[in-house]
């Protein structure tokens, strides 16, 4: 098993990292957490991994934080959710929004996250709400959203109406959403940061 790997960024996008490690490129598959939180190319990085072994196919998986990396492997432990489904999850939020999700049991949000339907998230929080008090300091009370979350799930049905894919849009919804803010403040404002 590879735990971690210590190199020097040669390529970066949203779902894939190259790390150059003394001459040997490893592609790994990324969250979008894990590619804000990188550095510049060509500076050096420690990427936690994990590396999944089947039949037919071996991937390699890297985190930037212990955090993400826990929960990773809790929800690969849940059936249906494999590695690749598991990464687009973590893609879907920010840790501390997605453990909230689950503990909430929070069904809508975490079924507009690109590739999770409604049974698996039902799943995922039946299976881990109970296990996920000891990551980031999140307790079973879960925190008190603030926002109108009618406001936010309109606006996130009016964003993808306009084509802009639903993961994208409920992080551009979730992002711009202000405590009194009513759909149509929401929708202003994701559209202007999705523009700029």
């Amino acid at each position: 098993m590879i735990s971690f790997l210590v190199g020097n960024i040669e390529e970066k996008r949203e779902d894939l990292l190259i790390l150059d490690v003394n001459g040997i490129g490893f592609s790994m598959a990324i969250s979008k957490n894990t590619y804000q939180a990188l550095p510049n190319l060509h500076e050096t990085v420690k990427i936690l991994t994990y590396l999944a072994v089947r039949e037919d196919d071996i991937s390699l998986f890297g985190f930037t934080t212990q955090e993400e990396k826990q929960l990773f492997m809790k929800m690969i432990d849940i059936s249906g959710v494999g590695p690749k489904l598991a990464i687009s999850i973590l893609s879907g939020m920010t840790i501390s929004e997605l453990i909230t999700s689950i503990i909430k049991e929070d069904i809508r949000a975490l079924s507009s996250i690109k590739g999770l339907g409604k049974k698996t998230a039902e799943r995922l929080c039946l299976e881990l709400k109970d296990k996920l008090s000891p990551l980031g300091n999140i307790t079973n009370e879960p925190e008190k959203f603030n926002y109108n979350e009618d406001a936010l799930n309109l606006a996130v049905e009016t964003l993808i109406s306009l084509g802009i894919n639903k993961n994208e849009a409920y992080m551009l919804a979730k992002s711009n959403a202000g405590e009194n803010s009513n759909a149509e403040e929401i929708i202003s404002k994701a559209l202007r940061s999705y523009r700029s």
